[in-house]
């Protein structure tokens, strides 16, 4: 327990700096070269450099004056000095501040707004990507596409909704290694790809799709160098919070959105999988995953100077609706600390583990083989919320190669859409699919066929495909409006023969025929 020297507001920065860096750490406490803050420091203090001997002995002569200052005084003596000497360490809690658990109104789940509005798989989608971000996708599509297009037709809100649902059943089926060539293949593909559109129309939309407008981007991307995603961005992450209430565990950590291609913020992170990318700030329910809050690091922009205490920016603006409601900021911090910070007394350079908690009061320790405290078991059980979240969103990824960024996070956002909709419609039908173990499986191909069954619908003829034409058939059939044997009608007399009456009408001519005077006839071939 700390208790620093003096009431500048530069200590009470740099102690908010060093609680909102523990917060942010990784499962490991991996260091990135992303992080432009961290110098490598060897842990082993028999390879300190000459400038932390001198800090320590700094530190101990201004911990020899603290003790006689404390002798007259008659406060309490500090036990230990941090190597910045602005900050007292005691063995003890007596005056430092302690977290007291908060009343708090919320309850854990999907929100009443949400609620109302769940009733099937696709309504549940509907809420991330909304109308509005549909006829923005519409809107900037088209306008680059009648650029750059000569035979372009306009994309309408079916056709982009039938677009965004090949994508999701491609990451069902999973063949993010195969050509996308090879799903519209007759042998090797699926048939409910060429039944929806085109492999040319596909990749016409996929060529084309935009955010923004492109000719008013240059004077935007000057202070901003999310500004070819930063409105849909926007729009989108609005939503998030609005839809789910975190439970009183959550998780703040780095999620990194495979990309290799030219972007003036990627990163490389040699902790995560994919190495390169873009990354994002997630503050995760540790309970369900849900992507509560999510911000892309973009780095600095051009022209300003390097950011300062990133990571308390970073957990305070991650947390802010939360924090309100749990007075004003009052929250419980868990995290490890990294071992060259000034703020630690050189005594703890050479611990192996290091946690910092404003929730532990006391240094407990279970009864299990292993004898780990409780701020360890605690760590252990909620670091994993933004980790779980990037394992369960990669393994029914709708990612495809790219060369573009902003798509490469548009499918990034299509994934935490799908996943935050499977958590929402979990949550208010408990029961759906219980016996399954696959259930987001289930979720995102029935989500799927959702997204594309109106475009399906509308097809003019049939593919040449027999299984595609099948698919086309089968769901005009069940959407047609012409039905053969309209119920609660009256019946009539045939105008063919006048001795039966029948409640079966012409779909052309709209007279009533009999079943001998009538024939079966498929919304295809029918005129």
């Amino acid at each position: 327990h700390s208790k620093t020297d003096g009431n500048t507001d530069d200590e009470e920065s740099s102690a908010s700096e060093e609680e909102a860096s523990s917060s942010v750490s990784s499962e490991n406490d991996s260091i990135t070269t992303s992080d432009e803050d961290y110098h490598p420091v060897p842990d082993s203090s028999s390879s300190a450099s000459e400038n932390d001997t001198e800090t320590a002995v700094e530190a101990e002569r201004l911990m020899a004056e603290k003790v006689g200052e404390a002798a007259e005084t008659g406060a309490p003596v500090a036990e230990w000095m941090s190597r910045s000497g602005n900050i007292e360490w005691f063995p003890t809690a007596e005056e430092t501040m302690h977290y007291n658990p908060v009343p708090t109104s919320i309850t854990p789940g999907p929100t009443l707004y949400a609620v109302a509005r769940i009733s099937t798989l696709r309504s549940a989608f509907d809420l991330f990507v909304t109308e509005e971000i549909i006829q923005l996708l519409c809107t900037h599509t088209n306008l680059y596409g009648r650029r750059k297009c000569e035979n372009w037709r306009d994309v309408d809100d079916v056709e982009m909704r039938a677009y965004i649902g090949i994508l999701i059943l491609a990451g069902v089926y999973r063949p993010r290694d195969e050509t996308t060539r090879g799903l519209w293949a007759d042998k090797t593909g699926r048939a409910i790809f060429r039944a929806t559109m085109p492999l040319y129309r596909y990749s016409q939309i996929s060529a084309n799709v935009r955010f923004d407008d492109k000719l008013i981007r240059p004077g935007r991307f000057r202070s901003d160098k999310l500004a070819a995603f930063r409105v849909l961005w926007e729009k989108w992450v609005a939503r998030l919070p609005l839809l789910f209430n975190p439970g009183v565990d959550v998780c703040v950590d780095e999620q990194l959105v495979a990309f290799k291609g030219r972007c003036g913020f990627r990163q490389y992170m040699p902790s995560k999988p994919t190495k390169y990318g873009i990354k994002i700030w997630v503050t995760c329910d540790v309970a369900t995953s849900y992507a509560w809050k999510m911000e892309i690091y973009t780095r600095k922009s051009p022209g300003s100077s390097r950011e300062v205490n990133q990571g308390m920016r970073v957990v305070l603006q991650l947390t802010e609706g939360l924090a309100e409601e749990l007075l004003r900021r009052k929250l419980a911090l868990l995290g490890t600390i990294r071992r060259n910070k000034p703020e630690l007394p050189p005594q703890l350079r050479g611990k192996n583990v290091l946690l910092l908690s404003t929730k532990h009061r006391e240094p407990a320790v279970n009864d299990g083989e292993k004898k780990k405290p409780a701020a360890i078991l605690d760590y252990n059980r909620c670091k994993g919320g933004v980790d779980n979240l990037d394992k369960v969103v990669g393994t029914y990824s709708c990612q495809r190669k790219t060369s573009r960024w902003p798509l490469a996070l548009f499918y990034n956002l299509l994934d935490v859409s799908a996943y935050n909709a499977f958590v929402l419609w979990k949550a208010v039908h408990p029961e759906w699919e219980s016996t399954k173990t696959y259930q987001r499986r289930v979720f995102l191909e029935e989500l799927g066929h959702m997204l594309v069954t109106p475009e399906i619908a509308r097809w003019p003829c049939a593919p040449r495909s027999k299984a595609a034409a099948a698919i086309v058939a089968e769901i005009q059939q069940s959407e047609s409006e012409y039905d053969p044997q309209p119920i609660n009608k009256m019946r009539k007399r045939c105008e063919l023969c006048i001795n039966r009456r029948t409640a079966t009408t012409c779909s052309s001519c709209g007279k009533s025929v009999c079943k001998d005077h009538s024939a079966v006839v498929c919304v295809s071939c029918h005129p």
